[in-house]
C-alpha cells in the first residue's frame, strides 16, 4: 500500500503538469490573438495558401451521402469518393499542386471542423447564407438548384405541393438551408432533421416521415435508383446563394485560388458536361451489381476498428478506473476531491459530447490528434470513471473484519490488499465489470461521429453507396449482437471459474 501511495502521489504531482501544455498554449493562443489580431489576421490572409503548398495536402471536409456531388462507391473492394464535387476538389488540389484528402463526416459537424483547424474547406452542397457568412468566407458558386420533395411513389396522388404537406412529417438533413426553409416557409408541416441524408430516405421508405426536402440534383438521384421514391419540385423560395467552397475567415489566397479553378471549371461548363454525366453513370452501374452483401469488405473494416477501439479502451478504462477508485478511497483530500470531480464530470455528460469535446476542442490545440485517437481517448475517459464506481463499490463490500484478520495474522497493509480484498472485491464486481464491458463496445459507435471507420460509420456508407436502409443496419445489428453474446459467454465463464475457487 505504501508503494500504491507513492504512485498516487507521482500522478497528482504529474497531472497538472501534463496539463500545462494545453492550458499554457490555449491562454497564449488567446492572448496573441487579442493583442496582434490585425497583424495575425493579415499574415493567414497573406500565407494561407503557401501553407497549405508546404503541408502538401489540401484537406477537404464533406459528407458524401449526398448524390450526385458527394457519395461513395466501391472499387476492388476500397472506398471511392466520387460525385462533381469530388471532381472539383481534385481540380482545385491538382492546380495547386497538392495532394487531396477527403474527411467524411455529418454535415452539422463540417463548421465546427474547419472552424478548429481539422479541414481546410468544406465541400458539401453548401449554400451561401447570410448566417452562415459570420462564420466563413465563400468562394464564387459554382453550382445552383431548387429544393425538391422526395416522397413514396404511392403518395404521388396525394402529395403535389408544399401545401399538400400541412400537418403532416417532412424530415431535412440538419444545418442544411431546406431544414431553415422546412421551419420559415413550412409552418403548418411537422419538420424534422437528422444527421444523415441516407437515414432520411431510410425514415421516407418506413413512412416515419411523409416527404424529405432536399437539392433537386439529389433527390433526383435517389428517385433514379429507387423505383419505390419520386421526386418533384417544392417551388419554394430560394431565400439563398448558390453552392459554393467554404473555407475560413480571412484564408482569401486559398479561396482566391479556388475562385480561379471555379472560373474555369464554369467557363467549360465542366460540372453538367462531364461530371455530373459521370456520377451519374457511377450510379447506374453501381445500381446493376450493388448487393449488401457484396460489401462485406466494409463490415469486416468497421469490425476490425470497433474491436480496436473497444480493447484499448478497455484497458485504459480500468488502468484509470483502478487509480480513480483507489484516489477516492483515500483519506488524502486533495486526492479524493480530484477522483470525485473526474468521476461526476464524466458520468454527468454525455459520452458524443466527451468524444466531439477531445476531436475538436483539444484537436483545435493539437492539430495532429487523429480522430481514432481522439476516439480512444473519449471512450477510455468515460469508462474509466464508470469503473472507478465500480471498483470502490467493491472494495467497499468486503467487511472490516478480513482486512483486520488478515492484519493479526501478520500481513502487511499492501499484502492483504493483495490477496484478500481485491480478490473477493474482483468477484463482487465481476459481472458489474462485464456490463461494463458490453456497453463499452456498443458505445463505441459513437465515434462513428467524427470520421472513424468503425462498424457504424462504414454501415453509412453501404447506406448511401446501395440506396439500400434497412438491410445494412439489419447486419449491423448482427454483428453487434454475435459480438455481445460471444463476450457475455466469456464473461460467464470466468465468473463460473471464480465461484467453483471460491
Amino acid at each position: 500500500m505504501k508503494y500504491f501511495k507513492h504512485l498516487l502521489m507521482l500522478i497528482i504531482i504529474t497531472f497538472p503538469i501534463l496539463c500545462v501544455p494545453v492550458s499554457a498554449l490555449a491562454a497564449t493562443e488567446s492572448s496573441s490573438s487579442s493583442s496582434s489580431s490585425t497583424n495575425s489576421a493579415q499574415v493567414a490572409e497573406n500565407d494561407s495558401l503557401q501553407k497549405i503548398k508546404q503541408k502538401g495536402t489540401l484537406v477537404v471536409g464533406m459528407s458524401a451521402d449526398y448524390p450526385p456531388y458527394e457519395f461513395t462507391t466501391k472499387e476492388h473492394g476500397k472506398t471511392k469518393y466520387v460525385g462533381f464535387e469530388v471532381s472539383l476538389v481534385k481540380q482545385f488540389a491538382k492546380d495547386i499542386g497538392v495532394k487531396l484528402v477527403i474527411k467524411n463526416m455529418d454535415f452539422d459537424s463540417l463548421l465546427v471542423a474547419l472552424e478548429t483547424g481539422k479541414i481546410d474547406v468544406i465541400a458539401s452542397g453548401m449554400n451561401i447564407t447570410n448566417e452562415r457568412k459570420k462564420s466563413v468566407d465563400f468562394s464564387d458558386t459554382y453550382y445552383s438548384g431548387d429544393s425538391y420533395f422526395l416522397i413514396n411513389k404511392s403518395d404521388k396522388d396525394k402529395l403535389v405541393s408544399a401545401k399538400s404537406f400541412n400537418g403532416k412529417t417532412v424530415g431535412a438533413q440538419n444545418g442544411t438551408l431546406q431544414s431553415t426553409m422546412i421551419s420559415k416557409d413550412m409552418p403548418q408541416a411537422n419538420g424534422k432533421g437528422l444527421t444523415k441524408l441516407s437515414s432520411l430516405v431510410i425514415g421516407l421508405q418506413s413512412h416515419k416521415y411523409d416527404g424529405v426536402l432536399m437539392d433537386a440534383a439529389t433527390a433526383k438521384a435517389y428517385a433514379a435508383n429507387n423505383s419505390n421514391l419520386y421526386a418533384f419540385n417544392s417551388k419554394l423560395p430560394v431565400t439563398a446563394g448558390g453552392i459554393a467552397l467554404a473555407f475560413p475567415k480571412g484564408d482569401t489566397s486559398l479561396m482566391n485560388a479556388a475562385n480561379q479553378t471555379i472560373k474555369k471549371v464554369n467557363q467549360e461548363d465542366l460540372i453538367n458536361k462531364k461530371w455530373i454525366p459521370e456520377a451519374s453513370q457511377y450510379m447506374k452501374s453501381y445500381k446493376k451489381q450493388n448487393t449488401v452483401l457484396s460489401y462485406w469488405r466494409y463490415f469486416a473494416k468497421g469490425l476490425g476498428y470497433t474491436l480496436i477501439i473497444t480493447i484499448v479502451s478497455v484497458f485504459f478504462g480500468f488502468l484509470l478506473g483502478t487509480i480513480f477508485a483507489l484516489m477516492r478511497l483515500s483519506k488524502n483530500k486533495i486526492l479524493h476531491s480530484i477522483a470525485v470531480c473526474y468521476i461526476e464530470f464524466l458520468r454527468g455528460t454525455p459520452m458524443m459530447v466527451q468524444i466531439m469535446f477531445v476531436y475538436f476542442g483539444i484537436g483545435a490545440i493539437i492539430q495532429s490528434l487523429p480522430a481514432l485517437l481522439a476516439g480512444i481517448i473519449a471512450v477510455s475517459l468515460n469508462s474509466g470513471a464508470y469503473v472507478a464506481e465500480i471498483i470502490r463499490s467493491g472494495i467497499q463490500s468486503i467487511p472490516v473484519g478480513q482486512t483486520e484478520a488478515a492484519r493479526s495474522l501478520g500481513m502487511s497493509k499492501n499484502e492483504t490488499f493483495r490477496y484478500v480484498v481485491m480478490p473477493q472485491a474482483l468477484k463482487n464486481i465481476w459481472p458489474a465489470l462485464g456490463n461494463e464491458l458490453i456497453t463499452l463496445l456498443k458505445d463505441s459507435s459513437l465515434v462513428s461521429v467524427i470520421g472513424v471507420t468503425e462498424l457504424m460509420f462504414q454501415t453509412q456508407l453501404v447506406q448511401s453507396a446501395t440506396y439500400k436502409g434497412v438491410l445494412p443496419l439489419f447486419i449491423t445489428m448482427m454483428i453487434y449482437f454475435v459480438l455481445t453474446f460471444t463476450l457475455s459467454r466469456i464473461l460467464l465463464y470466468f465468473e463460473g471459474r471464480m465461484k467453483h475457487a471460491h
